[in-house]
């Protein structure tokens, strides 16, 4: 599966899921990439920045 090369955030959906009181992941379908945590908030943010990360180096690559 290629990955999505959009530099727009809005095109990288986040899922989330809770199995349990202090399970948590999250999964980016574009990326086919996935973290887990203990809280929602925590899955959240670090699948927000991996996706920035992700466009950063599409845009570094853009430049080359």
């Amino acid at each position: 599966m290629e990955r999505l090369r959009s530099t727009n955030p809005l095109d990288y959906e986040i899922l989330i899921r809770r199995r349990g009181e202090n399970d948590y992941a999250a999964y980016c379908p574009q990326l086919a990439y996935m973290v887990k945590g203990t809280s929602h908030e925590e899955v959240e943010e670090r699948m927000r920045e991996y996706i920035r990360q992700w466009i950063e180096q599409l845009q570094r690559e853009a430049q080359q």
